[in-house]
């Protein structure tokens, strides 16, 4: 029966790339249609074929939710269906970012050795029909049964795809030596501002479906706990958020407070995720190395002085993304994948 479903998958995963490689080639050759654009610069094709391949895999997730997952919220209470909506608008709008950032920065990589070129309407097309092929297949599969692992995925692809794009562009190339603030600004300062948003709303919702994971193995009982986590998860999301609305040129004392804030919310929400899960002692032991670690990097920073700022960043950046891999593939084991609507009103009360 697995066997079956999954080829199933497969085949509606195929006609879903060849649909949105034709609707990108159409739109792409309509909205391009004129005398010919070059790759890269002023007038560039990039822009428009990147928004159009986001557009193209927002909707691929939005028709695979629909036919995958229909009514899935129907039996929830109004409170947990609320929040399964809002976290599917988020992880749709991050899958469009995603594409359109993975067009940028593949073109810009591309630019380098494609110095002059110009693309007439039918090549601008079919470059838009392969970008909206490759971001609607990832779409539509994410939307056959949207796991807390694919959301963390989606959450490490975009910061990868975003940071390397705005390190392309930095318009200071001694960034590194200070913080990756610094890649916020400047003329392309919106491509790491933009980014650090975008992944704020990413945390956010990974933080909601850890709840429902959480939830999906706990039950109602903890449903308090629970309730805590996606706190602290979501209103580490909302700092991140504020870093890049809040450039650190523009305003830096609120920059720092917002980033220390977050920094502070994402520890808070793994020590408050693991207390939760406290039987696992593999969670356990990485949950103490991850703080230890963190801590130490602070020391060096802000005390010995040998560690940059944007040292500090990267290691607790890849450490909470390592951190958060391990949990995802534990919830993927553990958590079951059935739905588990709540009998109560409200998540803080206890009936």
């Amino acid at each position: 029966m697995d066997v079956e479903r999954m080829l199933r998958e497969q085949e509606r995963m195929l006609w879903a790339t060849a649909v949105c490689f034709a609707v990108g080639l159409l739109a792409g050759t309509a909205v391009l249609w004129g005398a010919a654009r070059p790759f890269s610069g002023d007038g560039s094709v990039l822009i428009p074929v990147a928004l159009m391949a986001g557009v193209i895999a927002a909707g691929a997730f939005v028709v695979s939710g629909r036919m995958h997952r229909s009514g899935e919220t129907t039996p929830m209470p109004r409170w947990q269906a609320l929040v399964s909506d809002i976290s599917g608008v988020a992880v749709g709008a991050a899958l469009a970012g995603v594409t359109g950032l993975g067009v940028l920065l593949a073109g810009e990589v591309l630019a380098t050795g494609l110095q002059g070129l110009e693309l007439p309407a039918i090549g601008g097309g079919v470059f838009t029909g392969i970008a909206a092929a490759l971001g609607g297949r990832f779409a539509f599969r994410t939307g056959i049964r949207l796991t807390t692992r694919d959301i963390a995925s989606l959450m490490f692809a975009f910061l990868i795809i975003g940071t390397l794009f705005a390190m392309l562009t930095a318009s200071d190339p001694a960034w590194w030596s200070r913080s990756f603030s610094d890649l916020g600004i400047g003329t392309h300062g919106w491509a790491f501002n933009g980014t650090v948003i975008m992944a704020g709303l990413l945390v956010a919702t990974t933080g909601s479906y850890l709840g429902r994971d959480l939830h999906r193995m706990l039950g109602d009982t903890a449903l308090r706990g629970i309730a805590v986590v996606v706190i602290a998860w979501a209103g580490a999301g909302l700092g991140l958020v504020a870093v890049g609305l809040l450039p650190l040129n523009e305003v830096p004392l609120p920059h720092a407070v917002a980033a220390f804030a977050a920094l502070g919310l994402i520890l808070a929400g793994v020590v408050m995720t693991t207390v939760l899960m406290g039987e696992l002692r593999m969670l356990r032991a990485l949950t103490i190395a991850l703080v230890v670690l963190v801590l130490v990097a602070v020391l060096l920073t802000f005390a010995a002085h040998v560690l940059p700022v944007a040292g500090l960043e990267a290691v607790v950046v890849g450490l909470a993304l390592l951190w958060l891999s391990t949990l995802t593939q534990l919830l993927c084991i553990l958590a079951p994948e059935e739905s588990r609507p709540s009998s109560r009103r409200s998540p803080l009360r206890s009936r």
